[in-house]
């Protein structure tokens, strides 16, 4: 009996201790906290900043980010139907397609809080960092899934509220890929870089 008790004492004890952020959380956590640190820069505060602060935040993403794991599982079994080109510009135009998508979001951040959940051990090499924002009336959850890779840990997917960016740009260069080649959708990349 005293041995379950104390047992139970110590199990208490555990849940309440912070968890343990590994490897994969300090990597995630670091490069978040280095663009939080140019979101709040004073100095970056006027429109006339808005270049160096989008420049100062690709340095982050390029530490953060796996750019051709990310792509390569986005395209998923459509990636072997580009040739060594047109998966290197392919990479190129789908960074810069995120940018465009998600840099005024980005930009427009007010000093939300960003809380540091857990982190999740899928194997040895694949992990996930679950953190949240929360605002004033609510709390988003996302999800970093990263990779370890040369040594590092390397986000290839993020899932923002249920929603996996990986599956969601698959889906649609799935339909893209359905009726058109690997040349065109490049060339569909090209223009909607471009913005027309």
């Amino acid at each position: 009996m005293k041995t379950r008790i104390v047992l139970w004492n110590l199990i208490l004890l555990l849940l309440a201790l912070p968890a343990y952020a590994g490897p994969p959380s300090d990597a995630v956590m670091s490069s978040v906290n280095k663009g939080l640190e140019v979101l709040r820069d004073p100095k970056l505060k006027a429109e006339s900043a808005k270049e160096i602060k989008k420049e100062k935040l690709r340095l982050i993403y390029n530490e953060l980010f796996d750019d051709v794991e990310l792509s390569r599982r986005t395209l998923s079994r459509n990636w072997n139907s580009l040739n060594v080109e047109q998966r290197k510009e392919f990479v190129g135009l789908f960074r810069q397609v995120l940018e465009k998508a998600y840099i005024d979001r980005i930009l427009s951040y007010t000093d939300e809080k960003i809380v540091f959940d857990r982190e999740v051990m899928v194997s040895g090499t694949q992990a996930e960092v679950q953190t949240k924002v929360v605002t004033a009336s609510k709390e988003i959850p996302i999800i970093y899934r990263v990779l370890l890779k040369d040594n590092a840990w390397k986000v290839y997917d993020v899932v923002i509220e249920n929603v996996s960016l990986v599956l969601n740009y698959r889906t649609q260069f799935n339909d893209i890929l359905a009726k058109n080649t690997p040349a065109q959708l490049i060339e569909i990349l090209r223009k909607k870089v471009k913005g027309s």
